[in-house]
């Protein structure tokens, strides 16, 4: 099992508390198909609509869907809107509401239409009025008793009145003095109110206006999370940048590692409430211990699951497990380079301090024996660079018969594998041009060879590389697989 899927397979067991501005989204779905002759707009056939949590509401739905519990703490007004958005959140499964009922209070209603899969108009109703000190009051309490229970807190900040500064540093000190993480949905130019959470996620344009840089390129961005990050004393800095991915500050209070995402959306429908299915996602993940590049990179995978749908968004746990496997096979097919890309690749890795590690094999009929293998020598290092031989240099060592899988079916199989990190085939006899190339930290063979015996011992020990010899699990061999297999068929 892979990490990723390792860390969504935990999310059942783990609470999550979103706090913040919940409001109902009505979807208005219809045809348009001719121009009123009494202005130019569309005339718009009305067919059904659809309400569903929206704001810390979608947050929190969210949660619930990728196999999380959710507790969703807001205030709705005493109004048929509230009455809608409570009934709409029992029926989630996996989450619980903790709403409180404002008589003065109006609850946020945004309603869409859509036509042909494309939104036409939103009509927004809303209040944002400061909230009423015994409204307050009972949010502490709610939150307080919530937080008692839970693995990650959620800030989902709308700007409609319940996430004041003095809320803020309530529910952030609360969560905090139990160890608990805070993710923070922030909104406006005043990020110093959410001193003290561990993540912070602004969009782009949020991120450029809370700290005066262009984040339009992956320099700005980078810079902007580094000042956010001052302003907020968050350990770690999400900048969603739509289509062009996110950018990761991790360890934001230590080295400041920069970590740039691509877009993994496939197709764009709809965007509405991408950005609470990241906070969601990130949430869950760092819940179950994920370090910041990780859950950042299983929320930009939920993200892209996001806006593939129409309407405000909610992930299934098994939309996001299939959306790991696509991704980790276009990833795997990305490992498998030629020499000029590999040998550049590593240069880089080596210019960041990574220690490079390299072994060869034809990998025919791969077995416990070839993992073992791989698993030690990427111990030995940071990276770890696997060349395997073409067809004709396995028929010219091991006769006409081999190899039984053709080069490209060794290399996709090789790449699939978490140790390896880049897979080139070569076309000679021996591996020495590739590893005149790469240039590794460390040369890995079989214990079944002596040192004398290695391909390019002599020019990686010349600039201070180092061989390396490692002992084979016992007991297998493509070989004697090879030839069980012809036996049994005879």
């Amino acid at each position: 099992m892979s990490l990723e899927h390792e860390i969504v397979s935990a999310f059942p067991r783990l609470r999550v508390v979103v706090l913040g501005d919940v409001m109902l989204d009505r979807f208005v779905f219809g045809d348009v198909e001719r121009v009123s002759p009494e202005a130019p707009i569309p005339i718009f056939r009305f067919r059904h609509d659809d309400h569903v949590l929206g704001g810390a509401g979608n947050v929190a739905r969210n949660v619930a869907r990728m196999g999380g519990q959710a507790t969703l703490i807001g205030v709705v007004g005493s109004d048929m809107t509230g009455t809608a958005l409570a009934a709409a959140a029992t029926r989630e499964a996996g989450l619980t509401a903790s709403l409180v009922a404002g008589a003065l209070r109006r609850t946020t209603l945004k309603t869409r239409f859509v036509a042909q899969g494309q939104q036409l108009l939103r009509v927004d109703e809303e209040g944002a009025e400061p909230l009423a000190p015994e409204l307050l009051q009972d949010l502490r309490q709610r939150v307080e008793a919530a937080v008692e229970n839970c693995n990650a807190l959620v800030l989902s900040d709308y700007a409609k009145g319940v996430l004041t500064e003095p809320s803020i540093a309530t529910a952030v000190g609360l969560a905090r003095s139990r160890g608990t993480i805070v993710v923070v949905d922030p909104k406006g130019r005043d990020f110093r109110r959410y001193a003290g959470a561990t993540v912070i996620t602004p969009n782009v344009l949020e991120a450029a206006q809370a700290t005066g840089i262009d984040c339009d390129n992956d320099e700005g961005a980078s810079r902007a999370s580094r000042v956010i990050a001052e302003i907020t004393g968050c350990s770690a800095v999400v900048v969603t940048r739509g289509a062009r991915g996110m950018t990761v500050l991790c360890d934001a209070q230590g080295p400041g590692r920069i970590v740039h995402l691509p877009t993994e959306v496939r197709q764009v429908y709809d965007v509405s409430g991408a950005g609470d299915t990241v906070v969601a996602a990130l949430a869950l993940a760092l819940a179950a211990g994920a370090p910041i590049d990780k859950a950042a990179q299983i929320a930009n995978l939920a993200a892209g699951v996001a806006v593939g749908k129409v309407g405000t968004a909610a992930v299934e746990a098994a939309e996001l497990r299939r959306a790991i496997n696509a991704s980790a096979v276009l990833a795997h097919e990305e490992k498998i380079v030629g020499l000029e890309t590999a040998a550049a690749v590593a240069r880089s890795w080596r210019l960041h301090d990574k220690r490079v590690v390299f072994t060869n094999g034809c990998f025919d009929l791969l077995h416990p024996g070839h993992i073992g293998l791989l698993q030690k020598a990427k111990a030995l290092g940071d990276r770890l660079v696997v060349a395997i031989n073409s067809d004709e240099s396995i028929k010219r060592l091991k006769g006409p018969g081999r190899p039984v899988q053709n080069e490209a079916a060794r290399a996709v199989v090789m790449a699939s594998l978490a140790p390896v990190d880049l897979v080139v085939i070569f076309a000679e006899d021996t591996p020495i041009e590739v590893i005149e190339a790469i240039r590794p930290d460390v040369l890995v063979k079989g214990a079944d060879y002596t040192i004398d015996q290695v391909a390019g011992r002599e020019f990686v020990e010349s600039y201070g590389g180092r061989v390396a010899l490692v002992p084979l699990e016992k007991g297998y061999s493509t070989t004697d697989a090879i030839r069980k297999a012809a036996a049994a068929s005879s």
